[in-house]
């Protein structure tokens, strides 16, 4: 039995090797393993069903605000201040030129030897996806904050890493993860969601209660096909990650965090979902689990499954509630009950 310490120095970051870590062994396949097909999302990335449709309907809603406000004008029903709005092409392509100079001038950039395990990992993502450039990455202090994001100007695109995450990838951690949230953020990228006029459209879309979130929900859920893709056997240690934060990522309980998207359920549980730029957490493992169907995107999910491998998956009873326990086990009499 091999014997890891997880308790190594803090920072640990890719490139800067701990000797005490130990590389645990080789999971091999049992005798009784059974190859399956990958299932549909478990292959080569796709988009989510869902983000084109309601692109066309942002941007044709988009196009037909400004064409009335511009008629507006014309004839003098309103005030010639409304065509400031006109001016958002330009604001945003400012932005996006400030952003990008930040990081060029406050980052760390990832190179062949400065955290050298990071920036393999994005070229191996870049390359993953059939990309032509190895987008820049840099990693900026995010103080205690756990945050990715992908953007660019002209033509350069960039990842940009918060320290507190990046510092996961750590061989004390979870470099998996890593690996993981690295290849979601170049999937962003891939899948064109960083491209000027995509957000130059977004930026207008974004503004739209429920429709913004919408789209940015099923951006996330195709950003996270690329990270599947790169690294499945990340997406665990990434969901605890984000749900435990970077010290108690290895004991999230995956599966029985991702079945509470079946088990919690109510308006404000699909009101929380609707009006968030990501996919609630419990459904995002819930599809990361499931790779068989795209994430859902306005109603949970339904079916409590266990996956089979090659992303494929089988139903399974439904389990207990997580915090459920059994009559009489609580101290003083305590009952557990949902109501307060």
């Amino acid at each position: 039995m091999v014997v890891v310490d997880t308790h190594g120095p803090i920072p640990s970051v890719p490139g800067v090797d701990d000797p005490l870590i130990v590389e645990p062994p080789v999971d091999l396949p049992g005798p009784g393993a059974v190859w399956r097909p990958p299932a549909a999302y478990a292959g080569a990335p796709r988009r989510h069903p869902w983000e084109i449709p309601v692109l066309v309907v942002g941007v044709l809603m988009a196009v037909a605000a400004y064409a009335v406000v511009v008629v507006l004008v014309a004839v003098g029903a309103v005030s010639e201040w409304l065509l400031l709005a006109l001016a958002l092409p330009l604001l945003v392509f400012l932005g996006r030129g400030l952003n990008y100079a930040n990081m060029r001038v406050n980052a760390v950039q990832l190179s062949p030897t400065q955290f050298p395990d990071g920036y393999r990992m994005l070229v191996e993502a870049a390359a993953r996806y059939g990309m032509e450039y190895v987008p820049d990455g840099y990693v900026v202090n995010g103080n205690g904050a756990i945050n990715a994001f992908a953007s660019g100007h002209g033509f350069r695109r960039y990842v940009v890493v918060y320290s507190d995450l990046f510092e996961v990838g750590g061989r004390a951690r979870s470099p998996e993860a890593l690996e993981f949230v690295i290849g979601h953020e170049v999937g962003h990228i891939a899948a064109g969601h960083v491209s000027y006029w995509r957000q130059l459209f977004s930026s207008l879309i974004m503004g739209l209660p429920l429709l913004g979130s919408l789209l940015s929900r099923s951006q996330e859920y195709t950003a996270d096909n690329y990270g599947y893709y790169t690294r499945p056997d990340g997406a665990h240690a990434a969901i605890g990650l984000l749900a435990g934060g970077k010290y108690l990522l290895s004991a999230v309980d995956f599966d029985q965090f991702a079945d509470r998207a079946v088990h919690e359920k109510g308006f404000f549980v699909t009101l929380a979902n609707a009006v968030a730029s990501h996919p609630v957490l419990t459904w995002r493992a819930a599809a990361l689990r499931d790779r068989t169907r795209a994430g859902a995107i306005l109603l949970r999910p339904r079916q409590f499954v266990r996956g089979s491998g090659s992303g494929n998956v089988v139903p399974v009873p439904p389990p207990a509630p997580p915090a459920s326990t059994a009559p009489g086990s609580l101290p003083n009499q305590l009952e557990q009950t949902r109501t307060y």
